[in-house]
């Protein structure tokens, strides 16, 4: 009887093993396939030991392939588990000289990090709080979750690094997958409708992107982000591939029109997917103009500038008035980061109106260096603010305004941090929303003092919406039995709003370090704004 179990038991590994022999020598064949007839290899048993950039093959080279000896197929060795592994890398270097395909679009995998080092920082410290935060509230499949959360955080670290502008695209793309995973597993009710919503906006807009994408290539011939830069082109060229990168990009950020995706994305993401898309998901549209718009269309940018400041200027009072009449505390605040974004993309397009009509560079490198630290200090503020509602959350489950009042007779610490976080959104001086905002109103009043008073209207609308959120939650009188009931905050929670707190009052009191370190790339850019390619 035991002889004829372990029989058994022995057939099925023998089993398994034959199955999985035939797949791997499957593969092996697909991998291994003869070139096609015609096709030759400059490196026939010898695959190249030395990286060589896709950008660098040039016609000479091609057709000194068509002199070369042809590839042999080499058998692949067929071993348990490890077949193909150890010749992968000599695979992918011969595909990408013997495929017709690979000549005819070449790509660079080309990352640089020295221009958004900033933005990798911050999504970095960001991603960290995030993790913090989530260690014990994601209680359904938390390693699915942290996973989705460290290849959002890989996607976005590629976006700002990419300097190929179709790797940049992809990654562009990729970062919905990670969100689009997070909101509809773990988001709230609704999550089914606000995914897709959120889906179909940002992938419409990243069509038109690339379609303008595909024309700078066959102009080029290449995607370097670097060549694209110095490739000249016609007005009416450099207008519909503007209006390309608008749609795309004003979806990402989001502006006025195409805002309406954020507030339902924000309401039914969980809090983690909330801080990431507030704090860096959105930065990725302002990237975009300031890494496509500026460098490779800067007369279109110029002639069509006012367009993109008009719509700023309705981004920060029209959403003020509409984060106003909010009664979900998460909806409030994602209407808030609309109209703080709106002072970001003000700040990147004033440059044009200083640089093309006065010449003032030393005031357009003030509002670029505004935009952009308008960004870091959105991230952090917007990320603590969600923080603050996600503690809120778990707490009562509801994110209803009317449902509170009195949490901080019960929770006085949480109340000291939920405050301090509130007056850096109305930008109180000696926080980090005030250096931005500021920076970039006194740009706005070099170039249009009219253009100033509408820009600083948002601090007055700002204080409005924030300081009627906070009287509501936190004062009076606790009138709830469950907020009673609701106790301090832990130490995860203590840690994740010291962190944000400790960055907020930093860039706020000595904002100097991060200026400094934009210095350089923030001249260059308002260099660009100033080439005339017509």
């Amino acid at each position: 009887m035991a002889s004829r179990t372990g029989t058994v038991a022995a057939a099925v590994p023998r089993e398994a093993t034959r199955k999985m022999l035939g797949l791997e020598r499957l593969v092996c064949s697909a991998l291994y396939r003869p070139p096609p007839p015609g096709a030759t290899c400059k490196a026939a048993n010898n695959p190249p030991t030395t990286h060589q950039s896709s950008t660098a093959s040039t016609s000479a080279e091609n057709d000194a392939m068509s002199s070369t000896v042809s590839m042999k197929p080499r058998a692949p060795v067929v071993a348990p588990g490890r077949a193909c592994v150890p010749a992968l890398t000599d695979v992918l270097a011969l595909a990408t000289q013997c495929e017709p395909w690979s000549r005819a679009v070449t790509v660079g995998a080309n990352l640089a990090a020295a221009q958004p080092i900033w933005r990798i920082l911050m999504s970095t410290f960001v991603g960290i709080l995030v993790i913090v935060g989530a260690w014990k509230v994601i209680q359904d499949k938390p390693h699915q979750y942290m996973a989705a959360m460290l290849i959002l955080e890989g996607l976005l670290i590629g976006v700002f690094c990419a300097t190929d502008a179709l790797l940049f695209y992809a990654l562009f793309e990729a970062i919905l997958i990670p969100m689009f995973i997070l909101i509809g597993i773990w988001g709230g009710p609704r999550r089914v409708y606000a995914t897709l919503k959120f889906f179909i906006y940002t992938f419409f807009g990243s069509v038109f992107m690339l379609i303008a994408l595909l024309y700078l290539y066959q102009k080029a011939g290449t995607f370097d982000m670097a060549t694209l830069a110095a490739l000249p082109l016609t007005m009416k060229e450099q207008t519909w591939i503007f209006f390309a990168f608008l749609i795309a990009f004003a979806i990402k950020v989001p502006m006025v029109p195409v805002h309406t995706w954020l507030p339902d994305a924000h309401v039914e993401a969980p809090t983690g997917g909330s801080v990431v898309l507030a704090a860096v998901m959105l930065k990725v549209g302002t990237y975009g103009f300031l890494r496509f718009v500026l460098p490779i269309v800067p007369d279109a940018g110029a002639h069509f500038a006012w367009l993109v400041i008009v719509l700023s200027l309705i981004s920060i009072v029209y959403i003020g008035y509409v984060a106003l009449v909010q009664e979900d505390m998460k909806k409030l605040v994602a209407y808030s980061s609309v109209a703080h974004m709106g002072f970001v993309t003000l700040g990147i397009f004033i440059a044009f109106l200083l640089v093309r009509e006065s010449g003032n560079t030393d005031m357009a490198q003030l509002g670029m260096q505004g935009a952009m630290i308008q960004m870091i200090s959105h991230g952090f503020v917007s990320g603590a603010m969600f923080s603050c509602i996600g503690v809120l959350y778990d707490r009562m489950h509801t994110r209803q305004i009317k449902d509170y009042g009195g949490v901080i007779n019960v929770m006085p610490w949480f109340g000291f941090f939920y405050v301090f976080f509130a007056m850096a959104n109305c930008g109180l001086p000696g926080t980090s929303g005030f250096v931005g905002e500021f920076m970039v109103i006194l740009a706005a009043f070099s170039a249009n003092p009219w253009i100033a008073v509408f820009a600083a209207f948002t601090l007055i609308i700002g204080a409005a919406y924030t300081l009627w959120m906070v009287k509501r939650v936190l004062w009076g009188e606790v009138t709830n039995p469950h907020v009673g009931e609701m106790k301090e905050i832990t130490g995860r929670e203590t840690f994740v709003l010291i962190s944000f707190a400790a960055a907020v009052l930093a860039l706020g009191i000595w904002p100097q370090p991060l200026v400094h370190l934009m210095d350089t790339s923030v001249a260059h850019l308002v260099q660009q704004i100033a080439i005339h390619k017509i």
